[in-house]
């Protein structure tokens, strides 16, 4: 593989957490997250894109949240567990992205808002068809996912670079 081939970026927002008296890091799915979080997965499965990578922050309801998702997907991934995706900016999220080596061409990121949101917004320097209109004005909720698109080393990842391909939330 060639650091020009076309890369993919999905960014998956965490499904519907619950509100126990537990940290927030601790919190674990809802019964309505659970639900969501595996349709989501069976959405990733449409895409037919075959990830190589996913970081996952460790929160539970984020560890949860991939889980149930990639149950669906026909390839499991080489998943690694990041502290670092835990309420991260999305400045700290590129930083990461940049970091992964050029052999992976597909990478799920599965996180917290406001730091998906924030890096799909930037990252996407153009959007195919209402895909940003769709996903700014829903807010990125719980269980959403943008996919992007770019060209290039990860090392060049950077604000503006890739396109918004698509976006999906459970409501849609």
């Amino acid at each position: 593989m060639s650091a020009a081939d076309p890369r993919s970026i999905v960014l998956l927002r965490h499904a519907k957490a619950d509100w126990p008296q537990v940290s927030d890091h601790e919190r674990p799915l809802a019964e309505r997250g659970r639900m969501d979080a595996a349709v989501a997965g069976r959405k990733l499965a449409d895409t037919d894109i075959t990830f190589d990578l996913a970081l996952c922050s460790t929160a539970v309801r984020t560890r949860e949240t991939w889980k149930l998702a990639v149950h669906e997907l026909a390839h499991r991934p080489k998943t690694v567990y990041e502290e670092r995706v835990y309420e991260a900016s999305p400045g700290e999220l590129i930083a990461m992205l940049n970091e992964i080596p050029d052999d992976v061409r597909n990478v799920i990121l599965i996180g917290h808002n406001p730091g998906v949101h924030g890096l799909a917004d930037i990252l996407s320097g153009s959007a195919e068809g209402d895909a940003r209109a769709r996903m700014n004005g829903r807010g990125f909720p719980a269980a959403a996912f943008a996919l992007l698109s770019f060209e290039g080393p990860w090392k060049s990842l950077e604000p503006g670079v890739a396109t918004l391909a698509d976006y999906w939330a459970p409501a849609e």
